[in-house]
């Protein structure tokens, strides 16, 4: 059940906390530049397996490293921070300009993996993988999440950004990540601490 719980929790955790996020609007550039979905989804997919697979592996390598006393410190308070950050809205110039002689597929994965680098959803990985030691669940939940966010931007991103309310999407995601920081804050097993 741990490997279920950590993929799971990374999944629903990053799925919501994409949402608004400025790679999902760099999703939507790109879907609206391109026009080629496939190519799109399987960049976003390649860079954030690769992404997210080194956040993964540097967040298990702090958590050993600092114990588990200084972990449920840092990442209770690295969760409530998260919560803080996901109420900010990102801006869509915030994400790099894409070459445009590159391909859908190369362009989207070099800009997935650059914009992505010390963004919330990674931030989050490093945290997630620290939580549960478990490098592949979390990889898989947190790549799953943004790929849950963004494939559907990549292929309704016009209708969803009218019909979505971005303000009570990034309340669902800091509240889900404020009852995380306060549950390994406090001790509450639930499930949640290891």
């Amino acid at each position: 059940m741990p490997l279920v719980e950590a993929f799971l929790i990374s999944t629903g955790l990053v799925a919501v906390a994409e949402i608004g996020d400025k790679t999902q609007l760099l999703a939507m550039i790109l879907a609206s530049r391109y026009r080629r979905p496939v190519p799109i989804i399987l960049g976003i997919l390649v860079a954030t397996l690769a992404n997210h697979a080194l956040a993964a592996w540097a967040g298990a390598a702090v958590a050993a490293w600092l114990g588990p006393d200084a972990m449920r410190w840092i990442l209770g308070v690295l969760f409530l921070v998260m919560a803080a950050w996901c109420l900010i809205p990102d801006k869509e110039e915030e994400g790099p300009k894409v070459a445009g002689a590159a391909g859908a597929f190369i362009a989207t994965a070099i800009a997935f993996f650059l914009v992505e680098i010390g963004d919330k959803t990674q931030i989050a990985t490093v945290g997630l993988a620290a939580r549960f030691n478990d490098l592949i669940a979390v990889t898989a939940g947190t790549t799953l999440g943004m790929m849950i966010a963004n494939v559907p931007a990549v292929l309704f991103g016009d209708v969803l950004a009218r019909k979505v309310p971005l303000k009570l999407v990034r309340s669902l995601a800091a509240a889900a990540f404020v009852v995380l920081g306060v549950l390994v804050l406090l001790k509450i097993d639930m499930g949640l601490l290891g």
